[in-house]
């Protein structure tokens, strides 16, 4: 089918030309808001048959995006019809120039949340908003490239923040929020880390993923008239990478992550307790950032609990209340390791849940080798470390790979599998957890820790096997585990 554009001036320009067999030619159409270089540019400083519809071949140069303008323009009126020479002279030109023109747009959209947030501080006349969002988003600017438009909005910044200010707006600082009384603060800023990625089960990943496009997509949804009000609560043992998923989402979504202080937050005296949930909202709803409410049952337990005292329901009204006046373009989480604890008017106001558990076999495996760099161990080795973990948590996985780093700088040696097993045996006598499969091995001797192994498993905890665990032969576990009244000469 003849393309409708190829009646077009562009389209005879273009056609002239043989330099668009080229690939170097090729190479530049590929690139983002580039057209060929002058040298090679396959038409004329001033086509013929120029005509009202066409845009000077200058202007097109610089400006990509008024190709697709103009090709749109010329598509609505009758097209000569093209000769087949005409139409495979330059093959996907058209295609090229769209979607140049569709990378351009994205990029310059990139930055619409933190436009539409600023325009909503602005119209309801909250300074400190527009500043924090103004900041934030100049930031983004100058980490994407964009250096001058990021100098220009901090110029601006700085230019105001010498003007006169209406009674009763706070200074531009980005101060945090205190307890009246105490003085001590509500909040904690914490810097991001280098760690390795979070490992979810596949029931957990698909929302995760959904939230995380959510918070992305504000102002997408604004247009569209849907909510895009985006909480998340967390709940499960302790242990299980709740802090390390709130890291990662502020990561993700390039905000700073802030923490609340209980220890500042609850108050003894009467009403400030709820004053200072107010002002911690009042904070999350001005400035660009993750709030982390870690260890959420301490200020939202059953109002309905006859042990509790007036405050503490008054205090969960208090935060349902925040919570559901906060804004939508605000990001709350939760977490806590007592959810049977929580009212049940709290899990309505979060919109997103995951339950984090015990790791899986898949999940240990690959949290035992992300952690253990840069010590490397055989595939038998961590197969043995799998099983022996069945019931930690990613927290004690990580604790015994870092005490295992510690051996490794301190000694100036590699940590032997026997370490790790010692390293795995004493942090399980720090729980009380019942689902940890080394519980059973606690009070046994190593003849009896090398029996029930076997019992276990022959396959996988072979003599060899067992001996590099408990530091001894092979002969010796084989004594151990088939001769009966022999004592271990280990």
């Amino acid at each position: 089918m003849p393309s409708p554009y190829c009646g077009s001036p562009t389209a005879r320009w273009v056609a002239r030309s043989p330099a668009c067999e080229s690939a170097r030619t090729a190479s530049w159409w590929s690139r983002p808001n580039r057209l060929p270089p002058a040298r090679s540019r396959p038409w004329p400083l001033r086509p013929e048959g120029h005509d009202d519809c066409a845009t000077p071949a200058w202007r097109l140069e610089r400006q990509p995006r008024l190709i697709v303008a103009h090709l749109a323009a010329v598509s609505h009126r009758e097209a000569p019809a093209a000769t087949p020479a005409r139409e495979t002279q330059c093959p996907g030109l058209t295609d090229r120039i769209v979607s140049c023109y569709i990378r351009s747009v994205q990029h310059e959209f990139r930055f619409m949340n933190e436009l539409f947030r600023i325009v909503n501080g602005a119209l309801r006349l909250d300074v400190e908003r527009v500043r924090n969002y103004t900041t934030f988003l100049a930031d983004k600017l100058e980490a994407s490239g964009d250096i001058s438009a990021a100098r220009r909005l901090k110029k601006l910044l700085a230019e105001t923040d010498r003007e006169l200010r209406p009674t009763g707006v706070r200074a531009s600082a980005k101060s945090l929020p205190v307890d009246s009384e105490t003085r001590f603060p509500l909040l904690e800023r914490v810097r991001p880390v280098d760690e390795p990625p979070v490992v979810l089960s596949e029931q957990q990943s698909p929302t995760l993923r959904e939230f995380l496009s959510v918070a992305k997509s504000h102002a997408q949804l604004e247009a569209e008239g849907i909510d895009s009000a985006v909480s998340l609560l967390m709940y499960g043992p302790p242990g299980c990478g709740k802090s390390r998923l709130a890291r990662h989402i502020s990561s993700e979504l390039g905000f700073e992550l802030y923490i609340a202080r209980l220890d500042g937050l609850i108050s003894s005296y009467l009403g400030s307790t709820s004053k200072n949930i107010r002002a911690l909202f009042d904070f999350a709803a001005t400035t660009p950032c993750v709030l982390f409410l870690d260890e959420f049952d301490a200020i939202a337990k059953l109002r309905g609990d006859a042990q509790e005292l007036g405050e503490l329901k008054r205090v969960v009204n208090s935060f349902i209340q925040n919570l559901d006046t906060i804004g939508k373009q605000s990001v709350v989480i939760a977490a806590t390791n007592h959810e049977k604890l929580l009212d049940v008017a709290v899990w309505r106001r979060f919109t997103y849940r995951i339950e984090l558990s015990y790791p899986t076999q898949d999940m240990r495996a690959t949290l035992w080798r992300a952690f253990l760099k840069p010590i490397s161990f055989t595939d038998r080795d961590i197969m043995l470390l799998i099983d022996l973990s069945d019931g930690f948590s990613g927290s004690d996985i990580h604790e015994v790979c870092l005490r295992m780093n510690r051996i490794r700088v301190t000694r100036n040696e590699r940590p032997t599998l026997s370490d790790l097993f010692a390293a795995m045996l004493n942090i399980s006598s720090g729980t009380a957890s019942s689902q940890q499969f080394l519980t059973t091995l606690r009070s046994l001797d190593p003849r009896g820790v090398a029996r029930e192994l076997r019992e276990r498993d022959e396959h996988l905890y072979s003599f060899a096997a067992l001996g590099e665990l408990l530091g001894v032969s092979k002969a010796t576990v084989f004594r151990w585990t088939t001769l009966e009244g022999v004592e271990p000469n280990a």
